[in-house]
């Protein structure tokens, strides 16, 4: 299967601070992402012009580039000094948290290490729609929940169509069983979800 990249490997010395970390985050199945391509896609109105739902998708899997650049476009990280997302968030609470499954488990994404870390082995994508779902998860539930998660949402859908994917933004899923595959603690729950893909 295609992956951002591969998972982070124990080091030789188990002595060492560095080895210590890598065997932690070995046995916590982190998945490591590329950098992100802040060079590629179209201009901001050409993505606005091609932006679309579609249903119908190829089976073909995400590359580890394509992966990594919609996680990042998502929620990710671009002021680093200050810890401050692509997406904003009321009073900058960053009430959102982005999970993908597919067809091997479900993963969290870590935006201040760029990594994803599995949380469980259950396929949450119930229909099965596209090689991967994007869910939209909150720790809030007020009145900016929804502002917040359809910020995210349409960082998605921009990112998407600016760069050739295909996807549909959905309310619609199991809740229950979505936060249980997720093993979501509580608090968090799933607002929207995003099947992504190529074109079929």
């Amino acid at each position: 299967m295609a992956v951002a990249a591969a998972s982070i490997v124990a080091a030789q010395q188990p002595a060492q601070p560095v080895a210590v970390l890598a065997t932690d985050a070995a046995i916590r199945n982190i998945i490591v992402l590329n950098k992100p391509n802040l060079q590629r896609g179209e201009t901001i109105m050409q993505a606005l012009a091609k932006r679309q739902s579609t249903r119908q998708f190829s089976d073909r899997e995400l590359t580890g580039a394509d992966l990594s650049d919609l996680l990042w476009a998502a929620d990710g990280i671009n002021r680093p000094e200050k810890g401050l997302r692509t997406a904003p968030s009321s009073r900058n609470r960053q009430d959102i948290y982005i999970y993908i499954s597919r067809a091997d488990g479900s993963y969290l994404y870590n935006p201040k290490d760029h990594n994803l870390e599995k949380v469980s082995d259950t396929d949450c994508r119930g229909d099965k729609l596209a090689p991967i779902h994007l869910f939209i998860v909150a720790d809030t539930d007020d009145t900016s929940t929804g502002i917040d998660a359809g910020i995210v949402s349409q960082n998605v859908s921009l990112f998407c169509s600016g760069v050739g994917l295909a996807t549909v933004c959905r309310t619609s899923m199991n809740r229950k069983e979505v936060a249980e595959g997720l093993r979501l603690p509580d608090g968090r729950h799933p607002v929207i979800n995003h099947p992504v893909g190529y074109f079929k």
